[in-house]
């Protein structure tokens, strides 16, 4: 049973890169002590991708808890068809990210850290452009929050829902538009 879950758990995980290694020295009294940190990005291609970055004494060690830590902490992405909704930045601390939804067959225009997080999620068609610091954790928590400012169209202007069978608790302006719609 344990083999079925594990297994079903590997299939929904269609993405795994590891972006960064690095050794880490912390000096001590008895002389230097020696870690690894990596950082990877997990997704499953429909919409949901994680991140993190762990610590370990050895490599190995590093990548399989920030696998287990960026599987436990996915987030969903709202993805319209292979590109997103609409132009949006995203900020963390000094690095900023501004993307822009492009047409089909464009692909992917991004820098490494941005096209993993993108190729993740299953976005294949995006302009990109990281502005001011370039470090790689700072870039994909900016393109996260710059991913989680977007918002989908409600259903009734996509089609999936008549306006009639929305609840009326909307403000004024949206509850006209919709009159007009049905009206017409």
């Amino acid at each position: 049973m344990a083999d079925k879950k594990g297994q079903k758990q590997q299939d929904e995980m269609v993405f795994e890169k590891v972006l960064q290694i690095k050794r880490i020295t912390k000096v001590t009294t008895g002389g230097k002590k020696l870690s690894f940190s990596a950082l990877v990005v997990v997704g499953d291609g429909k919409g949901k991708v994680g991140f993190a970055l762990a610590k370990a004494g050895e490599v190995v060690g590093a990548i399989r808890k920030a696998l287990m830590k960026a599987k436990r902490d996915m987030i969903y992405l709202p993805i319209k068809g292979n590109t997103i909704p609409h132009d949006v930045v995203g900020e963390f601390g000094a690095s900023k990210v501004v993307m822009k939804p492009a047409s089909r067959g464009t692909g992917i225009i991004a820098g490494e850290v941005v096209r993993a997080l993108c190729e993740a999620s299953g976005v294949q068609d995006i302009l990109t452009k990281s502005l001011k610091s370039n470090r790689p954790v700072n870039l994909l928590k900016a393109a996260l929050d710059g991913f989680s400012k977007m918002r989908i169209a409600p259903a009734w202007e996509r089609g999936n829902v008549s306006p009639a069978e929305v609840s009326s608790d909307k403000d004024p302006d949206t509850q006209e538009k919709e009159e007009k719609k049905v009206e017409s």
